[in-house]
């Protein structure tokens, strides 16, 4: 999950100032945590929280988690329907396909021991806001690929069951992609092509640099990409300590509370 994190807050300070070199400097002194990093330890306190339960308390437990974190951190960089639904006194799911489902969904990927059951909680993890069937689908890729990626997949195989579960195109390059490539915070425009920076990429470093120069909404490509990365390739650990050193002691917390979760349970999965 810090895979992610690291990759929302490489990408933070490019997101409305793409940049396209790739020796850009991965961290600067305003390289911070987003919307991405807050409702990903959201998702991962909620499932923590709910091992072992059943769908309906798992849906519930988002809903507060999510509302909570996004109601203690109101200035991260949120879209304006899920800032409402974060004020909500009665939070619905409003048919959104943005990828606020796919760059929260990393926890999922390395807490189930099946990829079906890997599926069925992205799923709900994005339902609580994201029922549009194509933000229901960005989440399944992301967490999806992340669990082919721990659990040994080599990249061709990743490559070959993405694009034939959730059609999306992965035979393009990000090189053909990157001239006409805009901001788009759709699923459908932002998850292929993190998964293509994944693809592409040579070491989780490389990942999150391609990831960062396609341009875009860089922020959440770094996220979803990073994500991918961290089970794929071993992930610096100076970047792990950069990543908890960026977070606030409240979530620093979450994410340490998450990584002894996952230690003390790594032999189920």
């Amino acid at each position: 999950m810090l895979g992610a994190i690291f990759g929302d807050i490489v990408g933070s300070v490019y997101e409305f100032d793409n940049t396209h070199d790739p020796a850009f400097p991965l961290l600067i002194r305003w390289s911070r945590p987003t919307d991405d990093s807050i409702m990903t330890l959201a998702v991962a306190k909620a499932l923590m929280e709910t091992a072992g339960q059943d769908d309906g308390a798992i849906r519930t437990a988002l809903v507060r988690s999510m509302q909570a974190l996004g109601r203690q951190y109101p200035d991260s960089g949120y879209g304006g329907m899920f800032r409402q639904w974060l004020r909500s006194a009665d939070p619905q799911p409003y048919h959104s396909f943005g990828n606020g489902s796919a760059m929260r969904v990393s926890a999922v990927g390395w807490l189930y021991p099946t990829l079906d059951a890997t599926q069925h909680a992205a799923r709900l993890t994005a339902e609580v806001t994201h029922d549009h069937p194509e933000g229901i689908k960005g989440a399944q890729a992301i967490a999806a690929a992340v669990f082919l990626a721990r659990t040994g997949t080599d990249k061709a195989a990743i490559r070959s069951f993405i694009a034939r579960k959730f059609g999306y195109n992965l035979s393009r390059t990000l090189d053909a992609i990157r001239p006409g490539y805009a901001f788009y915070e759709t699923c459908q425009q932002s998850v292929p092509e993190a998964i293509l920076a994944f693809l592409e990429g040579t070491s989780y470093e490389d990942v999150i640099r391609k990831a960062v120069t396609l341009g875009g909404d860089s922020d959440t490509i770094a996220c979803m990409a990073g994500a991918i990365a961290e089970a794929y390739y071993p992930m610096p650990q100076q970047y792990r300590e950069e990543a908890l050193l960026r977070l606030d002691a409240p979530l620093r917390c979450i994410a340490e509370q998450y990584h002894r979760f996952y230690h003390s349970r790594k032999h189920l999965l």
